[in-house]
Formats: structure tokens, C-alpha cells, sequence
């Protein structure tokens, strides 16, 4: 089953509109802008800048017909991907430090406060292995989110993300789909 997402131009599902199954850098040359969206299969991250940049927003199945006044986005969506569906074990190291450096843990389930779990008050990069994860910058999955695929992640900041802590770590479960 292949994921879908459509997007519009307008609120309320209202004018051109695009339909995408995979990921897309730059939503401009199809649309001017985009108010509103639905996503028929699969779970998409959307971002508020071109090139899979800027604030992230995950959406599973389900109709966001102003989704900038329900998600808090200052922006209109520039750019999308898909998150394919994962069906295997979850692993990720998360490291107090860049470059892998300081404590190391790691998890296989989701974590809802690195410090209460693990006396840890930062996490600063990560090593993705299996899964597909969302990072939160504070505790109980609040606050800005960003994406993780399997990969390494030597530095957060070198990501765009700032000054950004992430504090609380979630699988992406096909119970999402």
C-alpha cells in the first residue's frame, strides 16, 4: 500500500491541490502555497522550509484543513517526506555530546524524559540503527519535533536545529499508519 498526502492550495481542502507518494524538496513549482492537506495512507513529516528544512510537523492519516492554526505553524508547508512503514525492532544510542561523545545510551522502546530515565540533561547527537524515530525538545513528546531515519547524527546543531535539546525520544509505530 502506498502512502498519499494532498495538499491545497487553500483552508477548508480549497483550490489546485497536489498529490504526492514520496518526498518532495520543493512544493513551489506545483503550488504557490499550501493552507491545507490530507493524508489518505502512510505518515508524512512536513517542514515550513524548502529542502526538508526548517520547523517539522509529523501527520498520520487524517484531514488538517487549517492545519496552521492546529499545529501552531507560522509558515505553509514547503516540503514533504514520507516515512516509509517499519515493521522491525527499534535501536538508537543517544549521546550526551557531539561526535558520539560524553554518556551513551541506549533504546529500543520510547522514552518520555532522558533526565528522569537516565540523569542525562542533554543529548546533543545519535546513532540511529533500526527504526524510525521522532525527537522531541522537551519532555512527554512536546515542543519541536525532528525526524530521525536510520543514520548517524554527529551534531544537532550542524543540523539546522540551533540550539535545540531534544529530551524526550518516540518510535514511529505502523500503529501510526
Amino acid at each position: 500500500m502506498m502512502s498519499r498526502i494532498v495538499f491545497y492550495e487553500d483552508r477548508n481542502f480549497q483550490g489546485r491541490s497536489y498529490e504526492c507518494s514520496s518526498d518532495c524538496a520543493d512544493m513551489s513549482s506545483y503550488l504557490s502555497r499550501c493552507h491545507s492537506c490530507r493524508v489518505e495512507r502512510g505518515c508524512f513529516m512536513v517542514y515550513d522550509r524548502t529542502n526538508f528544512m526548517g520547523n517539522q510537523y509529523f501527520l498520520r492519516r487524517g484531514e488538517y484543513s487549517d492545519y496552521m492554526s492546529m499545529m501552531g505553524m507560522s509558515d505553509c508547508i514547503r516540503s514533504c517526506r514520507m516515512i516509509p512503514m517499519y515493521r522491525g525492532n527499534y535501536r538508537m544510542r543517544i549521546y550526551e555530546r557531539e561526535n558520539f561523545g560524553g554518556q551513551m545510551y541506549e533504546l529500543m522502546d520510547d522514552c518520555d524524559n532522558i533526565m528522569d530515565r537516565y540523569r542525562m540533561s542533554n543529548c546533543m547527537s545519535c546513532n540511529v540503527m533500526d527504526g524510525h524515530w521522532l525527537m522531541y525538545e522537551q519532555p512527554h513528546y512536546r515542543g519541536r519535533m525532528m525526524y530521525m531515519r536510520p543514520g548517524e547524527y554527529r551534531s544537532f546543531m550542524n543540523m539546522g536545529m540551533g540550539s535545540m535539546r531534544f529530551m524526550s525520544m518516540r518510535r514511529i509505530m505502523d500503529s501510526c499508519y
